[in-house]
């Protein structure tokens, strides 16, 4: 899962990042409002923690431009203010939850993965499909009842194809997804080919209802045998 925070404290900034790598999740930072409008506007996040009090100016407005864009991003505003109005323009600027300064790093995780459940998996905690059980929570996966041993990447990967089954994935789309806008530095995708490799012979071995199609030159697709 993907996740944008956009904050200016620096050191709270770096305890969030810590904590949600700790998660498992990809992070990536804004620092201000320019740069976070920048990075929305080329980028899809699961879910933006959002500050806002920016710098440079309010996190409510990167809720009207993230609107205005058409992204349907799960957004939850961490602010020091608890004003009831700015809470409630936020909620209907289309936020989905709103956590105020100081709060626990455990609440935040596991706000996090409530709205990711009540957006994408329609409040379950696992994606079912054919004999295959992904656990969202427990980052774990079974076939036919047995534990599959997954990599954070492999696992990272399956989660994206199982939300987008039947569906095209670009190696692009795949490569920002499951590493961050670091990608960007990548001189090939060569690290994919050999992830979706490895994900797929673990799928085979264990009989899975479910492959791993090429196709050819642009990505990769999902489908339930």
């Amino acid at each position: 899962m993907k996740i944008l925070l956009v904050e200016d404290e620096k050191e709270l900034r770096n305890t969030l990042v810590a904590s949600l790598l700790k998660e498992q999740f990809v992070v990536e930072t804004a620092e201000n409002f320019s740069e976070a409008i920048s990075k929305i506007a080329i980028y899809d996040y699961d879910c933006i923690l959002l500050d806002v009090m920016l710098p440079d100016g309010s996190g409510l407005n990167i809720l009207s431009e993230l609107k205005a864009m058409g992204k349907s991003e799960n957004v939850i505003i961490i602010s020091a203010k608890d004003a009831l109005d700015d809470k409630l323009k936020g909620l209907e600027l289309g936020a989905d939850d709103y956590l105020t300064k100081p709060f626990h790093i455990a609440e935040l995780n596991a706000r996090i993965k409530a709205v990711l459940r009540r957006k994408s998996l329609d409040g379950k905690n696992s994606i079912e499909l054919g004999n295959l059980i992904l656990n969202i929570d427990e980052r774990t996966l079974t076939i036919e009842k047995k534990d599959i041993h997954l990599n954070r990447k492999e696992f990272d990967i399956l989660n994206y194809f199982l939300l987008n089954k039947n569906r095209l994935i670009t190696k692009t789309a795949l490569a920002e997804y499951v590493w961050g806008d670091q990608i960007d530095q990548a001189d090939n995708f060569d690290f994919i080919y050999y992830q979706i490799k490895n994900l797929r012979k673990k799928l085979q071995q264990s009989e899975a209802d479910v492959s791993i199609e090429s196709i050819y030159g642009i990505g990769y697709k999902l489908i339930e045998k």
